[in-house]
């Protein structure tokens, strides 16, 4: 799992987003992202495409877990609760997987454990080895 924690090293958005991806085991992750002024909206709090990311880069590392190239070709996500302070924490997991799709919910969460956010991602899994 080292390898695919070397590969999303070269994640220039995500680094650009401040994510630090945690651990990656088959079909799962963990990732966090430290809140600064810049993930912030006008409202002062966390702007939506922040927390988004944060999700979507997370499903990323759980659908790649394989070590075969997975692409989303579906996401969506539904915001419970604004945050503007501390880390936020994702936790993705698969729900199911097959040769050519994977169903993957991820939940987004604050330092007190509250959700913030639940994103569902749909995988497309090509043949290709992950490169590196």
């Amino acid at each position: 799992m080292e390898a695919i924690k070397h590969y999303f090293k070269n994640d220039q958005f995500a680094r650009h987003s401040e994510i630090e991806l945690l651990s990656v085991s088959l079909g799962h992750a963990t990732a966090k992202m430290t809140l600064h002024a810049h993930h912030l909206n006008a409202l002062k709090t966390v702007q939506g495409g922040a927390i988004f990311t944060l999700a979507d880069f997370t499903f990323a590392a759980a659908a790649n877990s394989h070590g075969t190239v997975a692409v989303a070709i579906n996401a969506s996500m539904t915001f419970m609760k604004a945050a503007s302070t501390g880390t936020l924490w994702a936790e993705a997991r698969e729900l199911s997987k097959n040769f050519k799709i994977g169903t993957y919910t991820v939940e987004v969460k604050d330092d007190q454990g509250d959700l913030i956010a639940q994103f569902q991602g749909l995988a497309y899994r090509k043949k290709d080895k992950l490169p590196g």
